[in-house]
């Protein structure tokens, strides 16, 4: 193993959270995900005694062997403050790689001198500043790591990599994930027009597989780089895999200003790749866990047992609904056998909401309040069920969100195969109660995958119900398979506003920021496609009902001229 520290005195916590007056922060990625305004809730959350774990391809190989060109570029501006440590066999010296670069800028970049000639001077300042990074090369991991049983020194594994077929080292990082509790961030795949399927591990159950969000259609480098649209799948991968599971979990924008590989000084921007998508969430998942290591009350959240689903369980739950989510396909199968959007997964990360979540704190069964978390387990005989009592006491234009995660189990030795006789199948349901006629309670909603590892609801409040009850129990109590007790499961829920449906996005189909007759260019389009093929995952279902046709399009005609703050016309990017 190669080790190198690069550290020198950090700056501290408060300097890190202050956005200075004359330059703004970047990536503004990172506060669209709600990373900054996070920081700024609470200062201290820059990363301290978290470390990431992660793994990068070498770029070249020789007659097989990796030649260590794996490695971001340590030299850079950003990374002046940062601790680096690498991990790798030593068969050469050691090479750059722009693709590692552009991840560990992200994660823990700082550079509070940036400038670009375009964006003019910039707080530089990634999503954990004073975090640790320990960089693996690929193989390396696999040996030493992977093939061993043996976890890395990490609380976050980060894999900007992937497989389109489950592997013994996939099912490998899902082992080492249950047993360990480790939080395992990696991307899903650059969708259709990259031939990219679902890639593994984040394609994996206990495995959080991270979607891409495209940065808008702007004229300007600066817009372009602080406003996104929407998850597509030309773009980035969508599920379900191969055995119908859902994936991605959760999608967040990639197209960050990141370090340059090739001169210390300058900064390029990412694309939008999945690859930068992941940095996005995981250092969401470090400041979550910082916290939680923190406070005494919310331990449990970075727990040796199951802490990874909580931290799983609480950015999904989290998460904000871009429009056009909708169970499984953009089509009328919105049903409670798909736990979530096949692009969208639960949403896009929000860093701030996550945190308001978190120090909710940990909520056990009973009455409750109308946000919070829990770690707890059922048992076939004693607790088959376990209920949550919420008020909401003007659910009128109210969302009940709820998600429970569990871990799926896989062998502790190569070649880790799946243990299916250990796995857990549970049921998630919302029930309206009226307390004084019981004959009136019914069932809201409720979230029962067969194959899937996590249940989410996303649902109306009724206007006439204001006492409601969230439920986990057996999918099947009688099934002689399900396990008693059940292996931990994570549940967060919270009430929120209902969907905001003047967000221009459900009319920009472009994302140029304007809506305009090339938008009715695109809904007519699609309009057509969905006559020939209703199967295919198309915008412009404006109205939810699960066809795109005559109804939607009069939608958009009523917002035509609607137009964001940021728009220019693409005629006048060449006086920029």
């Amino acid at each position: 193993m190669a080790c190198l520290a690069v550290a020198s005195v950090l700056l501290s916590s408060a300097a890190m959270a202050r956005q200075p007056d004359a330059d703004p922060l970047q990536p503004q990625a990172l506060n669209y995900a709600g990373i900054y305004q996070l920081r700024q809730l609470d200062p201290n959350l820059t990363g301290t005694g978290i470390t990431f774990a992660v793994i990068a391809r070498s770029m070249t190989y020789a007659d097989g062997r990796p030649l260590n060109d794996y490695r971001p570029a340590a030299y850079h501006n950003c990374f002046a403050d940062a601790l680096l440590n690498f991990h790798d066999h030593n068969f050469t010296v050691p090479g750059v790689s722009p693709h590692s670069t552009a991840i560990c800028s992200i994660l823990a970049g700082s550079d509070k001198n940036a400038f670009d000639e375009l964006l003019g001077s910039f707080y530089y300042q990634g999503a954990a500043p004073q975090a640790r990074i320990d960089v693996y090369e690929f193989w390396h991991f696999l040996v030493n790591n992977v093939s061993t049983g043996s976890p890395p020194d990490a609380d976050i594994i980060v894999a900007g990599i992937g497989n389109p077929f489950d592997d013994w080292w996939t099912r490998g990082i899902e082992s080492l994930a249950e047993r360990y509790a480790l939080t395992v961030v990696a991307g899903i795949g650059n969708g259709c027009r990259a031939c990219d399927p679902v890639l593994y591990p984040g394609a994996g159950a206990n495995v959080i597989g991270v979607g891409v969000v495209d940065s808008v259609n702007a004229a300007d480098l600066a817009a372009t780089l602080s406003h996104f649209s929407l998850a597509y799948p030309d773009r980035s991968s969508a599920g379900p895999t191969a055995d119908g599971r859902c994936k991605p979990d959760i999608v967040a924008p990639g197209n960050c200003i990141v370090a340059d590989y090739n001169d210390p000084n300058n900064y390029v921007p990412a694309g939008n790749w999945s690859s930068f998508a992941t940095p996005v969430v995981a250092g969401t998942a470090a400041l979550l866990i910082q916290k939680a290591n923190q406070d005494p009350n919310l331990n449990l959240a970075a727990s040796p047992s199951a802490g990874n689903a909580v931290i799983k369980t609480i950015l999904l739950n989290s998460a904000a609904k871009l429009p056009f989510w909708r169970k499984g396909l953009l089509t009328k199968d919105d049903d409670h056998d798909v736990p979530l959007d096949y692009v969208q997964g639960a949403g896009m990360v929000n860093a701030a909401r996550a945190y308001n979540q978190l120090i909710a704190g940990r909520i056990e069964p009973g009455v409750c309040p109308n946000t919070g978390w829990d770690l707890n387990q059922l048992q076939k005989n004693e607790k088959p069920e376990a209920v949550y009592r919420i008020t909401i006491d003007v659910p009128a234009d109210k969302m009940i969100t709820a998600t429970v995660c569990w871990n799926k189990h896989y062998a502790h030795t190569f070649p880790f195969e799946p243990l299916p006789e250990m796995n857990a199948n549970l049921r998630l349901e919302c029930w309206a109660i009226d307390p004084n006629n019981p004959d009136k309670d019914y069932l809201l909603d409720y979230s029962d995958s067969a194959v899937d590892n996590v249940e989410h609801i996303w649902r109306p409040a009724d206007p006439n119900y204001t006492e409601y009850e969230i439920v986990i129990l057996y999918n099947n109590i009688f099934d002689a398979t399900q396990p008693n007790p059940t292996p931990p499961y994570a549940l967060a829920w919270n009430v929120g506003p209902a969907d905001d449906r003047e967000n221009i996005l459900w009319y920009d189909l472009n994302a140029d920021g304007t809506v305009d007759t090339t938008d009715l260019e695109v809904m007519l389009q699609n309009i057509l496609t969905n006559i020939e093929k209703p199967d295919d995952y198309l915008l412009g279902d404006i109205n939810a009902d699960g066809n795109i046709d005559a109804t939607d399009m009069q939608l958009l005609l009523q917002h035509l001229t609607m137009t964001t703050d940021w728009f220019k016309p693409q005629t006048d990017a060449n006086n920029l």
